[in-house]
């Protein structure tokens, strides 16, 4: 799949003006738009009616969303019992649905003595809310497989028939024998297909080396929203930017071949507070021409696109031929901005141990590698900051980390965030 070589743009945020320089379009035909990728709804775990999640997301002022329940996809007829929302936490969600939608559109029936609500399919709730150009609603599945213990889960976005888990004899077999279910369907569907791999430290299941060998992987969650999936990680299991810098390190320093792009997501399952995996915590600003499907995965293919937990970029560009990377923040009052331009040497210590418990036995856990990966090139405060690459790194991506408090954390003293895509790879990789 082919990625954009070099991309100079103005983003489009909160009003700013956007101006977009790249080798793919004239100025002025491109525009940015806000999408969440991975969302449950009563249709699997979720605590909600799909329609009032979706308008949720309508009213933050999203652009796209994607339902993407466990193993399933919202088109056969399910009914549940009113009961259902509220043992997950559901406070008079009945009540609320009725009372947006109305009682001609919500549908129940007593069946054994018990009220049931039937849950509307995508082809049902979809046409409430698409808008061309201004809201899309994508048909996905999160693919919910496992390897032994190990929880194995795969989005798949623009999804046209169920794929049932594939399974494996390791956990890269599953990883692979998923991606590779996809790829087939949307080459039989002719239509584009994207998948990621979920929230890899949940239940701490895939290592790094996991995601760097699987090369039919282009894309997981650098941030999930879950407060269960360990984003931090502890003390022997790396967070999940240490194992991006980790899995990209080996993928163009040793294996030649492209990296790991990192997307931001909510997961979200509970919509009445903040209680566990809330939505409104991760998304992506994707790149594109229109609001199509189509579009948006071949703006994420290209690397053309941010991931954010609260952080509006007013610029990106990176200029091929000068190498420079540079990003300017849409600055809140009274916030303070710090970007980090992360990249590994070509001439990294490769030096790495494997992790061990208190009995000096190896666990399965992304192993320790020297501060040469994924080592922090420079730090610079303030809302604008630059990084004129040497031709001496696999690669270098920015992260900037705002001091304003998250306001829905999913983990402890969380404030804002923002991630680039790693740049500069293009010549130590054999496509």
């Amino acid at each position: 799949m082919p990625r954009s070589l070099a991309i100079t743009v103005l983003l489009i945020a909160n009003g700013f003006t956007t101006f977009v320089i790249s080798d793919r379009c004239q100025a002025g035909e491109l525009r940015w738009y806000k999408g969440n990728l991975h969302t449950h709804s009563l249709w699997s775990d979720g605590n909600d009616y799909p329609e009032m999640i979706v308008d949720w997301y309508v009213q933050q002022g999203y652009d796209f969303l994607s339902l993407s329940d466990h193993n399933i996809l919202s088109r056969s007829e399910k009914w549940v019992g009113e009961e259902l929302g509220p043992k997950r936490g559901a406070i008079e969600g009945l009540k609320r649905y009725r009372a947006r939608f109305g009682d001609d559109w919500v549908e129940m029936r007593e069946k054994n003595g018990k009220t049931e609500i039937r849950l509307k399919a995508f082809d049902e709730f979809a046409p409430m809310f698409d808008k061309p150009g201004k809201f899309l609603m994508i048909q996905a599945e999160e693919i919910t497989d496992r390897h032994g213990a190990l929880p194995i889960h795969i989005n798949a976005n623009n999804i046209a028939e169920l794929i049932r888990p594939q399974g494996g004899e390791s956990v890269r077999q599953t990883i692979a024998n998923n991606l590779i279910a996809v790829q087939q369907q949307s080459k039989r569907a002719g239509q584009p297909i994207i998948a990621h791999l979920n929230h890899p430290n949940f239940g701490y299941a895939v290592t790094a080396e996991d995601m760097a060998a699987v090369i039919q992987e282009e894309f997981f969650e650098v941030y999930n929203g879950h407060p269960g999936v360990n984003h931090l990680g502890d003390e022997t299991h790396a967070g999940l930017e240490r194992m991006w810098d980790i899995a990209n390190t080996i993928r163009i320093g040793d294996m030649k071949h492209r990296p790991l792009y990192g997307m931001a997501t909510d997961d979200s399952h509970n919509y009445f507070g903040n209680r566990g995996s809330s939505p409104g915590r991760g998304w992506v600003m994707v790149h594109v021409k229109e609001l199509s499907p189509e579009s948006i995965i071949h703006s994420l293919e290209d690397g053309d696109f941010y991931s954010s937990s609260g952080v509006t970029l007013e610029a990106i560009s990176f200029d091929s031929k000068k190498r420079t990377l540079a990003v300017s923040v849409a600055a809140a009052d009274g916030v303070e901005y710090v970007t980090e331009f992360i990249g590994t040497p070509v001439d990294y210590d490769k030096t790495s141990e494997a992790v061990v418990d208190k009995d000096g036995k190896e666990i399965t856990a992304t192993r320790t590698y020297s501060a040469d990966v994924g080592k922090v090139l420079s730090r610079v405060e303030g809302t604008s900051a630059s990084y004129q690459l040497t031709g001496k790194e696999l690669y270098v991506r920015a992260v900037v980390t705002s001091t304003k408090k998250h306001w829905n954390p999913s983990f402890d003293n969380q404030t804002e965030q923002a991630w680039t895509q790693p740049v500069g790879w293009e010549k130590h990789v054999q496509e």
